[in-house]
């Protein structure tokens, strides 16, 4: 297997999908934000100083994933048909579960784009609530679908 992002003298690229069919293209992507009891209280209670944290958080993640070619350098402008954000409080982490949903019908996929959501949904999250938790921890950012395109369905184990 080859990385598509770069030549054969080993500099990096934009891949050219010219020649790839159009096709419906899903992604999805998840992570999660663990933090105090006391912080998750405070943002299910609708407490929070800064306001709406997960509706805050939801638009942030939207509007990022319309943005992420011009965050990672290599990834194809793609006109996004649809982006979800959920955020589902889980008071057993104790902490938000965040789940982002990204379709096209393009050329390329929208993993990156998926990703991206979930990051920045889950930063907002974190910059919202940093002055009373400055110890939240963001994790188990992955693709846990992606279809469409020559490679086919991914479905995370």
């Amino acid at each position: 297997m080859t990385l598509t992002h770069f030549d054969a003298k080993g500099d990096a690229h934009m891949v050219d999908v010219s020649d790839k069919a159009v096709t419906a293209r899903i992604a999805v992507a998840e992570n999660h934000v663990k933090m105090q009891r006391e912080t998750f209280e405070m943002i299910t209670e609708g407490r929070a100083k800064k306001g709406d944290v997960l509706g805050v958080a939801r638009l942030a993640g939207i509007m990022a994933a319309k943005r992420t070619p011009d965050l990672i350098p290599l990834c194809h402008p793609l006109p996004i048909t649809k982006v979800s954000v959920e955020l589902e409080p889980d008071a057993e982490l104790p902490g938000i579960r965040i789940t982002a949903t990204v379709k096209t019908t393009g050329q390329t996929g929208v993993e990156m784009e998926a990703l991206t959501a979930a990051s920045v949904a889950a930063l907002t999250v974190y910059d919202m609530t940093k002055a009373v938790d400055k110890s939240m921890e963001i994790s188990g950012l992955r693709v846990v679908l992606k279809d469409g395109g020559n490679s086919g369905r991914y479905e995370a184990p």
